[in-house]
């Protein structure tokens, strides 16, 4: 039995989640998600034109889920956490349940646990006894190591690593390439430069950047 699926956000973030759900469905044995469309307030016309090269619908505002059929799940496609986090809470709010998608070629290690929403893009890995919260986005190849926490609307952009007893709290961005070295604590709404390394504890509602990343 499949499940309708919608997305949120036709931005490149969003098409990229959007192919997620579809290699979900080739993987399993029968398909696990029906692919509705996509809905989004302010869409491009590129952007839309780019969803119909990929033969998905727009299907209109996010108010859209408001009055979704009963069953439908959703995912928001949108990289900034912190947009994706306000869009979240608009769409809980709605009552429609939020879809978590694994890539075939993510890996999730054993006594893992994540919440609704949270996306593995292809070549994620997360080794074990780990804990990633609602809407949590690990993009293309990044790593997450042994017991860390990342807590809500959490992204962690391709290629970064975060090592091992990390504790991300809710909103972090870390940028693509960017290394979180072992027993550290980023805190809330702070962003990592890409490239950066960091070694020490963040503070909230800051960013730093560099090698090592002040």
């Amino acid at each position: 039995m499949t499940t309708g699926l919608v997305v949120v956000g036709c931005g490149g973030h969003g098409r990229e989640v959007l192919t997620i759900a579809r290699a979900v469905n080739e993987a399993a044995p029968q398909p696990l998600w029906q692919l509705l469309g996509v809905v989004d307030d302010r869409p491009t016309e590129e952007n839309l034109k780019r969803l119909q090269r990929l033969d998905v619908p727009y299907l209109g505002d996010v108010a859209w889920l408001r009055d979704a059929p009963p069953g439908v799940h959703h995912v928001v496609g949108i990289g900034d956490p912190r947009i994706r986090r306000a869009v979240g809470r608009r769409t809980d709010g709605y009552g429609v349940p939020a879809a978590s998608l694994v890539h075939p070629d993510a890996t999730v290690g054993p006594d893992t646990e994540h919440g609704p929403g949270f996306v593995a893009f292809p070549g994620a890995r997360v080794t074990t006894n780990v804990t990633l919260g609602r809407h949590v986005h690990l993009n293309q190849n990044a790593t997450v190591g042994h017991d860390s926490t990342l807590a809500d609307y959490v992204s962690v952009n391709p290629l970064a690593a975060v090592s091992g007893d990390c504790h991300l709290a809710e909103g972090v961005l870390i940028g693509t390439t960017a290394a979180v070295l072992q027993g550290l604590r980023i805190g809330r709404d702070s962003t990592v430069g890409a490239g950066a390394c960091v070694v020490r504890d963040v503070p909230d509602q800051v960013v730093v950047k560099g090698v090592p990343a002040r």
